[in-house]
């Protein structure tokens, strides 16, 4: 008879800091009930995957197991853990759960979406309960930069895992209550199997600072700006957001939101009592009557986001909000790997206007929602896992967390791969399987295999251009009209001023007069005889090889 399994595969999120997606598995090797654990993306970086958008777990793992999902649970609503809902829930119409910020974010950037389809959201109750299946999950309350994180303890008949999502220790939020110290430790009394936990800052020694120290900072540089002030932070982190209404009301400053993401997060947080006490703001078309002194703008746009609200200001292409010298901008976000290129043309462009640009490098306008190592340490103590598995980032982050949780005494550490099957019960944890993972990308309107030809052809389009080359053949194996070329990102001229299109019509011409009469009369043949030809005479002239096509028309 088969054995009874608790298993765990990360599809995405592990190896990487986004694309966040995790399924947990009760049964035997021939059949299995499967929890979901947070649906996200992770974002482009335009460079190297020209035009796409946005990149998610490939889950055809899930879609052949469709039968036996009996859940999909959101740890909390930023876009790395929930951002891919709206593409892939619609392929698998599982029953999805989250708890009432995530659930009304998630609700709105739903209806932002032209086309989106109906996805019903379960809410649950804050610090509640959920039975699914095999599963019975309680969101326990913890501290990060979003409202309504959790971590997830998820109790099965072979043990409880505790899911951490993405956490920190912070005993003075700006809202929410602290990481629930007294429920984790009261857990890990009952016995933890166990910790799937966050590695974002494994890097990092002591403990991260507090949103309160923050708000601090960001009272005291909203109270001495001289002129206008504007701030600009992750739309979806209302603690902060919180932080600088209260300094514009202190410092008698209407805060006036710019940005559509930002107006969608505070209508939220309005509506689900994050707001709560905060004045109301005003609407991007009152900034130009308020004076200098007395308004400060609150932006989208802290990871240079070409077209959110501060790239267009920096760009002075903005409809409504300008900046001249001596106003002061606030950069109240970390750059997320990949964006720094896109936000220092942000900050440049601010600059050149005469702006006083301030940064993390010189002052504390933000901190992480992740955990250092002395927080991850006290982790550990509250939990006292048996197994430790570190998620939730870059080999580095992983294998650094690893080393923390053997020294500190947890009995088995085991470090994974996206796709990864992992036995946690019964017996010692072990990697047994492996389950169908990968990428997919948003290309416009289309999702596309990262492992097809559309990319990279893409990159080498980017990188060398193309070369589109049409002749007609008569039927005796004749060209019957000028070859028709077209050079599309190739410079105009070589080096000795000769334009490149002659090179090409030259290469052409030899090429079909050196292929032998008989071949002349093959399509194909001449199709490949000339584009051998075309693009080894731009090579030689250029040190790069083109993308030739060649249309061969048989009149």
């Amino acid at each position: 008879m088969a054995q009874h399994e608790l298993v765990f595969a990360p599809l995405g999120g592990i190896g990487e800091i986004g694309m966040n997606l995790s399924i947990y598995g009760v049964g035997d090797g021939r059949r299995r009930q499967w929890l979901i654990v947070d649906c996200g993306v992770s974002f482009a970086g335009e460079e190297h995957l020209p035009g796409v958008d946005l990149i998610l777990p490939d889950i055809r793992f899930l879609i052949e197991e469709r039968r036996n999902l009996v859940g999909l649970v959101l740890t909390h609503a930023h876009e790395d853990h929930m951002g891919a809902l709206i593409d892939l829930w619609p392929k698998l119409n599982v029953p999805l759960y989250a708890t009432p910020f995530a659930a009304a974010l998630f609700e709105a950037r739903r209806q932002s979406e032209p086309g989106a389809p109906q996805i019903p959201v379960n809410v649950a109750a804050r610090n509640g309960r959920v039975e699914l299946g095999p599963f019975t999950i309680d969101f326990i309350n913890v501290a990060h930069s979003i409202p309504e994180s959790n971590a997830l303890a998820i109790r099965t008949s072979l043990g409880t895992v505790l899911h951490s999502g993405d956490w920190k220790i912070d005993a003075t939020p700006v809202i929410g209550a602290p990481t629930d110290q007294a429920k984790l430790t009261a857990l890990g009394d009952e016995g933890v199997l166990a910790l799937v936990g966050d590695s974002t800052n494994a890097v990092r020694e002591g403990r991260s600072p507090s949103e309160a120290d923050v708000a601090k900072t960001l009272a005291e540089l909203i109270r001495t700006a001289p002129a206008r002030v504007a701030v600009t932070t992750f739309a979806s982190h209302v603690g902060r957001l919180r932080a600088v209404a209260d300094a514009a009301r202190l410092a008698e400053r209407e805060v006036v939101v710019v940005g559509r993401a930002m107006e969608r997060v505070v209508q939220v947080a309005r509506e689900t009592g994050y707001l709560d006490g905060v004045q109301d703001f005003r609407a991007a078309e009152s900034y130009g009557y308020l004076p200098p002194d007395k308004v400060l703008a609150l932006c989208t746009g802290s990871q240079g986001e070409p077209r959110a609200a501060l790239a267009r200001i920096a760009q002075d292409e903005h409809p409504e909000v300008t900046l001249t010298r001596g106003d002061r901008v606030i950069f109240s976000a970390r750059t997320i790997p990949g964006n720094e290129k896109a936000v220092a043309r942000v900050i440049n462009g601010l600059v050149t206007q005469g702006v006083d640009v301030i940064t993390d490098r010189s002052h504390l306008v933000h901190v992480s929602g992740h955990p250092r190592r002395a927080e991850l340490l006290d982790m550990i103590n509250w939990v006292r896992p048996k197994i430790l598995i570190p998620a939730h980032g870059e080999a580095l982050h992983l294998a650094e967390h690893a080393k923390l949780a053997r020294d500190a005494g947890v009995p088995q550490v085991l470090v994974c791969r996206n796709g990864d099957l992992v036995r946690l019960a019964p017996g010692p944890a072990e990697i047994i399987d492996e389950v169908p993972s990968g990428r997919l990308y948003k290309d416009g309107a289309l999702l596309i295999d990262a492992e097809g030809p559309t990319v990279a052809a893409r990159r080498r389009l980017s990188f060398a251009g193309v070369v589109s080359v049409a002749v007609a053949l008569g039927e005796k194996g004749v060209l019957v009209a000028d070859p028709e070329i077209e050079l599309i990102g190739i410079p105009e001229t070589d080096a000795a001023g000769r334009l490149m299109a002659d090179i090409a019509r030259d290469a052409v011409e030899e090429a079909f007069a050196s292929l032998p009469k008989p071949r002349r009369r093959d399509p194909d043949e001449v199709a490949e005889a000339i584009r051998r030809a075309v693009r080894g005479a731009i090579a030689e002239r250029w040190n790069k090889k083109p993308i030739c096509h060649v249309h061969v028309l048989a009149v």
